[in-house]
C-alpha cells in the first residue's frame, strides 16, 4: 500500500513539474527575423530595442534573435552602416516568438561613390581599376575655408603650399611633388595650369562643388603634360541635383568675409540653369610679426560661375559652363598704398587678375558613345612685385572627342584630343635669343589616347593604356599605362598601377620666385621636357564589426623616379638657376588613410604619409628638396548629439621638418623648420529648419612660422637692397648688412595667420 501511495505521490509530482517546465517554455518570450537589403542577407546589422539594453547582431544569413524580453509593446531600431537605419514596433505577448524582418535602403559610402577621374568614366570608386580618393562638400565644412586651396590641408599626401610670404602665391603638393606636377581639372577639363596654378584655385564657388577626386600618382596616359604627380577634379553640380537656393556667409576675428551664393532657375521646358557667386574680402592690414610688412595677403576678389544643362533624347548629355573671375591682391609694406605700385620708393607686391573661362560637354546623337568635350580660358594678369613689372596673358583651348564601348570582357575607351596654348610677357624668356624656348608663344598638343579595361576573371582586372602627343616645339612624347586589380572579395582589394609621365615646364608662370625678391634669375641652357616613370600599390580593406562600426583602410605605397628633372638652385649667391638635373631624382613613400564609423554617430578620419624625396647630385649626395616634408598626418574628428542638433569637428594636421632656403651661411633663420601643426574646432547647430549655424576657432595651437626664428622676410628694412654691397655678384657682409642678406620673400613653410575666431550661417532651399 506504502509502494503504491508512493508511485502516486511520485507520479503527481512528475506531472506538476512537467506542466510547470511546459508553462515556463510556453512564457519565454522573444524576436527573431532577418536584416536584408535588395533581397540579400547583411551580416552584422544591429538590431536594437530602442529604450533598453537588449540588442543582437545579424550572423551570415542575416538572421537575429533576441530572447527573454517582458511582455509590452516595444520600438525596435535595425542598423548598418552605410545603410539608412529602419524602426519597426511590435507588440510581445506572454508565452509568444515574434518574427520581424528589416529590408534596409543601401546609402552610398565614400567607398562606393561614382568616380570618373580614374578612367574617365563613370565607376563605383571601389570597382575602379585606378585607386581615387572622393571628399564631398560635408567632408570640407568640418573645417569651412574661402577657397578650395586651404579647403585640401586636410586631405592626406596633399598639401597647399605657400611659396611667398608677401604675396602669397601657393600650388598643390601631392605625395611630395611640386604643384607643377599637379594637374587641376574642373569637370575634367584643364582649366587650372600654367599662369593659373599660382592663384587659380581661389574664387571657385563652394556652393558649386559636389566632390572632389583626387588621384594620386600618373595619369598622363589620359590627361597628358602636368598629370605626373596626380590630379584634382573637381566636380560641380548638376543643376538638377543642387537646391533652388544656398548661401553660405561667414566671417572671422581677422575680419575676412566669405559670401557664396548658388541658385538655380528652369529656363523653358528643357533647360537648367545653376549659378554660383563668390565674393571674398580681407582688407585688415596685420602685422604680428613686428617686420613691417603685412602678414597676409590683402584681398578683394569676385567670381560668377554658371552651369547650363539641357534636356535631350534618351538623356543626352549636353552642359555648358562659365565663369569669370577678378582679383585683386597685395601685400608689402604697411605704409603701402596704390599711388606706390611699381616704384621703388614703398616696397609692395600688387596683382591683378582677370580671367573667363569657358566648357561644355555634348553626347553625339549616335549609336555609338561619342561624347566631345570643349574649355577654353582666358587669363590675364597684370602684377608688380616692388618696382618689378610682370604683365601676362595666357590663353588656352582644349577639345576633344572620345569613345567607349563595352565588348564581352574588354570595356573600350579611345579617343583625341587638341590643346592650344598662347603665353606671352613681358620677361626676357619670350623675347628671342637662347632662351626663347623657355616660354613659348604659341604650342599645339594634338594627342590621341586608348585605353582597354580587360576582366580577366570574375575578380580579376587588367588596365592598359597608351597615349602618343605631339609636342610642336619638342616633338613625339609616348605615356603609356598599365593597371592590375585583384578583388579578393568584397572586403579587401588590391590595385597596382604604373606608367610614365612628361611635363614640358613654364618656368614664370608656375614659379613666382624668379619674380619676387632681388634673385637674379639664370636659365641654364636648354631646358628639356621632364621625363617620369611612376609605380604605386594600393590596398583597401572594409571591416564591418558586430556592434555596427564600420572601418575602411586604404593604404598606398607609391615611386617616381625623374629624368631632366627641372630644379631650382636656390644655393648661388643671389642667383636662381634653372637646370635640367643630369642625374635622377625620386619620391617615394606610403600613404594610409582610415575612416572609422561608429553606431552612434561618431566618425574618425585618419591619414598618414611617409616621404622619401631627393635629387641625386653628381657627387652622389641625396639632397632633399626645399619645403618637402618627411610625415604628414591628417584627421578630423566628428560628433553630433542628435537630440541637442549640435555637431562637433575637431581638425587637423601635422607636418615633420623640411629644409627651408636661407640665403647666406650667415643666415640666422632656421635651416630646417620644426614639426608643426594647424588645428580647428567647429560647432554646428541644425535645429532650425533649412539653416545651419557654425563657428569655432582656427589654428588652435596659434602656430605661426615667426616662432624660433628672427624674422621671416630677409631685410625688410631695404627691400630695394639700396644698402647691399657685392662682390663678383656675391653679397658680402657690410656694417649695414652683418649677415649678408638682400630681401627675399622665399622663407616660409606654413600658413602666417594666428588663431582666429570664425562664425557663420548657412541656409539651404530645396
Amino acid at each position: 500500500m506504502k509502494v503504491r501511495q508512493t508511485r502516486i505521490i511520485c507520479f503527481i509530482t512528475l506531472l506538476f513539474l512537467g506542466l510547470t517546465t511546459g508553462k515556463l517554455i510556453a512564457q519565454t518570450t522573444g524576436i527573431s527575423g532577418r536584416v536584408i537589403s535588395e533581397g540579400q542577407p547583411i551580416e552584422y546589422a544591429h538590431v536594437a530595442i530602442i529604450g533598453t539594453s537588449l540588442r543582437a547582431s545579424t550572423d551570415s544569413t542575416g538572421k537575429f534573435k533576441i530572447k527573454h524580453i517582458p511582455a509590452g509593446t516595444y520600438k525596435l531600431q535595425a542598423s548598418y552602416v552605410g545603410f539608412s537605419k529602419m524602426e519597426k514596433s511590435i507588440v510581445i505577448k506572454n508565452g509568444t516568438n515574434s518574427i520581424l524582418n528589416f529590408d534596409l535602403t543601401n546609402r552610398k559610402n565614400n567607398l562606393n561613390e561614382v568616380v570618373v577621374s580614374g578612367t574617365l568614366k563613370e565607376i563605383s570608386r571601389v570597382e575602379s581599376t585606378v585607386p581615387v580618393e572622393v571628399y564631398n562638400q560635408s567632408f570640407f565644412r568640418k573645417n569651412p575655408t574661402p577657397n578650395i586651396f586651404e579647403a585640401l590641408q586636410n586631405v592626406n599626401g596633399v598639401r597647399p603650399q605657400l611659396n611667398c610670404s608677401v604675396c602669397n602665391s601657393g600650388d598643390i603638393h601631392i605625395n611630395g611633388l611640386e604643384g607643377a606636377y599637379t594637374m587641376i581639372l574642373i569637370d575634367g577639363m584643364p582649366i587650372v595650369s600654367g599662369l593659373a596654378t599660382t592663384y587659380g584655385l581661389s574664387g571657385i564657388p563652394n556652393s558649386l562643388i559636389e566632390r572632389i577626386e583626387i588621384v594620386k600618382g600618373p595619369a598622363s596616359s589620359l590627361y597628358g603634360s602636368e598629370a605626373v604627380g596626380g590630379i584634382v577634379n573637381i566636380i560641380t553640380k548638376k543643376p538638377q541635383n543642387a537646391p533652388k537656393f544656398s548661401a553660405d556667409v561667414f566671417s572671422t576675428t581677422w575680419q575676412e568675409r566669405n559670401i557664396d551664393v548658388g541658385f538655380k532657375s528652369n529656363v523653358g521646358k528643357k533647360a537648367t540653369n545653376l549659378t554660383g557667386i563668390n565674393y571674398f574680402n580681407y582688407n585688415n592690414m596685420v602685422d604680428n610679426d613686428r617686420d613691417s610688412f603685412t602678414d597676409v595677403t590683402l584681398q578683394n576678389r569676385v567670381s560668377i560661375f554658371q552651369k547650363w544643362n539641357f534636356e535631350r533624347k534618351n538623356n543626352r548629355l549636353f552642359s555648358v559652363a562659365a565663369r569669370f573671375h577678378h582679383e585683386d591682391r597685395w601685400g608689402g609694406e604697411t605704409r603701402w598704398t596704390k599711388e606706390f605700385r611699381g616704384g621703388k620708393e614703398i616696397y609692395g607686391e600688387s596683382i591683378y587678375t582677370n580671367r573667363w573661362e569657358l566648357l561644355s560637354s555634348y553626347q553625339l546623337p549616335t549609336k555609338e558613345n561619342l561624347i566631345a568635350s570643349f574649355s577654353y580660358n582666358d587669363h590675364d594678369q597684370d602684377s608688380r612685385y616692388g618696382s618689378e613689372s610682370y604683365i601676362a596673358q595666357q590663353k588656352i583651348g582644349f577639345a576633344q572627342l572620345r569613345w567607349d564601348r563595352k565588348v564581352g570582357r574588354h570595356d573600350l575607351l579611345t579617343g583625341t584630343s587638341l590643346r592650344y596654348t598662347f603665353y606671352n610677357d613681358n620677361t626676357e624668356a619670350t623675347k628671342s635669343g637662347s632662351n626663347a624656348e623657355v616660354q613659348l608663344q604659341e604650342t599645339w598638343l594634338p594627342g590621341i589616347f586608348v585605353q582597354d579595361e580587360i576582366t580577366i576573371a570574375t575578380k580579376h582586372k587588367l588596365l592598359l593604356g597608351f597615349r602618343y602627343d605631339y609636342n610642336s616645339t619638342h616633338g613625339n612624347i609616348y605615356t603609356p599605362r598599365m593597371g592590375y586589380k585583384w578583388t579578393i572579395n568584397d572586403k579587401n582589394s588590391i590595385r597596382l598601377n604604373a606608367g610614365t609621365g612628361y611635363r614640358v615646364v613654364n618656368l614664370f608662370s608656375e614659379d613666382h620666385r624668379a619674380l619676387t625678391g632681388s634673385r637674379k634669375v639664370s636659365i641654364a641652357g636648354k631646358l628639356e621636357p621632364e621625363q617620369s616613370y611612376n609605380a604605386n600599390l594600393n590596398y583597401l580593406k572594409k571591416i564591418y564589426t558586430p556592434n555596427g562600426t564600420f572601418i575602411g583602410l586604404d593604404a598606398t605605397a607609391f615611386y617616381t623616379h625623374f629624368k631632366n628633372k627641372i630644379n631650382a638652385d636656390d644655393k648661388s649667391d643671389g642667383k636662381l638657376i634653372f637646370k635640367n638635373e643630369s642625374n635622377y631624382s625620386v619620391s617615394s613613400g606610403i600613404s594610409t588613410n582610415a575612416d572609422i564609423a561608429f553606431n552612434n554617430g561618431f566618425k574618425i578620419m585618419l591619414g598618414g604619409t611617409y616621404l622619401d624625396a631627393f635629387n641625386m647630385k653628381d657627387n652622389g649626395e641625396k639632397e632633399v628638396p626645399l619645403k618637402t616634408e618627411r610625415f604628414t598626418g591628417t584627421w578630423a574628428l566628428s560628433y553630433k548629439i542628435k537630440k541637442a542638433h549640435l555637431g562637433i569637428d575637431y581638425t587637423g594636421n601635422v607636418y615633420s621638418p623640411m629644409r627651408l632656403p636661407l640665403i647666406s651661411d650667415l643666415d640666422p633663420r632656421r635651416e630646417y623648420s620644426p614639426w608643426w601643426s594647424i588645428q580647428n574646432i567647429q560647432l554646428v547647430y541644425s535645429g532650425f529648419k533649412n539653416i545651419e549655424m557654425y563657428g569655432g576657432v582656427k589654428n588652435l595651437l596659434n602656430w605661426t612660422p615667426i616662432q624660433g626664428n628672427p624674422f621671416l622676410i630677409a631685410r625688410t628694412n631695404d627691400p630695394f637692397d639700396n644698402n647691399v654691397t657685392k662682390e663678383n655678384d656675391k653679397v658680402i657682409a657690410t656694417s649695414n648688412n652683418p649677415q649678408a642678406l638682400y630681401f627675399d620673400a622665399d622663407y616660409n613653410y606654413a600658413p602666417n595667420q594666428g588663431i582666429r575666431g570664425f562664425f557663420g550661417v548657412r541656409l539651404a532651399i530645396k
